[in-house]
């Protein structure tokens, strides 16, 4: 088990970092702790920093085992059962969300019909709004952290202490001010982000081995990162129009998803839609996926630079999967839902309509997917002049 100290680091960079977007919790303030039950040690170290923050922590624990049971014995009314003025009670109660991730079985819904495990998904919609627009009403934040298991690290090929090794480096745990260089690392990301904005792209041009990708814009649209919602967060981020997607895009990091695995992912966009999608391997697991109502659309496209992200090794994660460093760093989409963040005006002022109109894509499912390999994003701007936006792991203009 990791030491107390490091625990503590840990929970003192969630709470009085990452949430709040950097100001932590106030006095007063709900927070909804939810850990997967071997996250036991760090929920403990996150709930007594609630408490010396002066705020309010609501606990929920989860537990695989229940996921197996629900999705092997729920008849389809089950599947459907939403409670409506429990969850809305809930939404209108917290001011912040931390869920530490916490897999005791990477598989363990291997074999599980996956018409089932997508059907409850989409039950699930109407509380991602409520969340959604209490966030964007700027009334809620929240963050995620992973609490490396045994299997967890078994699957990525490393010791359980390596594990943690690459935990400690890439959320600077080891660090005498963990929060103070969080700050500095944030400082720099929102530089890049800055000077991102300020660059009039009309399109991005995706081009590595077997991808070929347009992506779209759109109007309003601004980069995102180092706001605290994940830990660790290197990447830069913006959620485009999704009608602008056009070509293909291959994967070379698996996806774990849904307690499964799927590998060798590959789409085909046109018209800014899926008209392809394959995997070598569970890619039954990945149709169904796509499936899902505007599942089959653009809601994310994402770059990580490699001269901000200590992550250097696979970690069977998506959370530090999508912040990867390495010799190229990363770069992801994924597909659902947009993040309203990434409009450049008033959110609160939008109705769905709105959103809709702008491109912005509403679906119950958010999937990120990752390709590390040597890639080059060119940007065409407003004016027609194209630029190398980046190239070898790195922003380039």
């Amino acid at each position: 088990m990791p030491s107390e100290k490091l625990l503590n680091n840990y929970a003192q960079v969630l709470i009085n970092f990452a949430l709040g977007s950097g100001a932590g919790v106030k006095p007063k303030e709900v927070v909804y702790i939810q850990y997967d039950s071997p996250a036991l040690p760090l929920a403990l170290a996150v709930y007594r920093q609630v408490l010396l923050a002066g705020g309010n922590p609501i606990v929920k624990s989860i537990d695989e085992e229940f996921a197996k049971v629900f999705y092997s014995q729920a008849s389809n009314t089950q599947l459907d059962f939403f409670p409506e003025k429990y969850t809305r009670a809930l939404v209108d109660t917290i001011d912040h969300r931390v869920y530490l991730i916490a897999p005791k079985d990477p598989f363990y819904l291997k074999g599980i019909d996956a018409q089932k495990i997508m059907r409850a998904n989409a039950k699930n919609k109407l509380y991602r709004q409520w969340l959604d627009a209490k966030e964007d009403a700027g009334k809620l934040t929240w963050t995620l952290a992973l609490y490396g298991t045994e299997k967890q690290a078994k699957e990525a090929n490393l010791s359980l202490k390596s594990y943690w090794g690459q935990i400690t480096k890439a959320c600077f745990l080891d660090e005498v001010d963990p929060l103070e260089k969080w700050r500095e690392v944030f400082k720099e990301v929102q530089v890049m982000q800055k000077r991102l904005n300020a660059l009039p792209i009309e399109k991005l041009h995706v081009t590595a081995k077997n991808t070929d990708l347009w992506i779209g814009m759109g109007e309003k649209r601004k980069w995102m990162g180092g706001s605290g919602r994940n830990i660790p967060s290197f990447e830069i981020f913006t959620s485009p129009d999704w009608r602008g997607t056009q070509g293909h895009i291959a994967f070379d990091l698996p996806l774990y998803r849904y307690g499964n695995l799927i590998e060798g992912v590959y789409l085909e966009f046109k018209n800014g839609q899926v008209v392809k999608a394959k995997a070598t391997k569970n890619e039954k697991l990945l149709k169904e996926l796509v499936k899902q109502k505007n599942a089959d659309k653009i809601g994310e496209y994402s770059l990580t630079d490699v001269r901000f992200s200590r992550i250097n090794k696979f970690m069977a994660n998506t959370l530090f999967d999508e912040n990867f460093g390495g010799k190229y760093g990363n770069t992801h989409l994924a597909l659902g839902k947009s993040y309203h963040d990434c409009y450049a005006g008033d959110a609160k002022k939008l109705t769905e309509a709105d959103w809709a109109k702008l491109g912005y894509n509403d679906s119950p499912e958010h999937t990120d997917i990752i390709a590390k390999s040597d890639r080059k994003v060119m940007a065409t701007l407003k004016n027609g002049k194209e630029i190398l936006l980046y190239e070898k792991g790195s922003f380039a203009f």
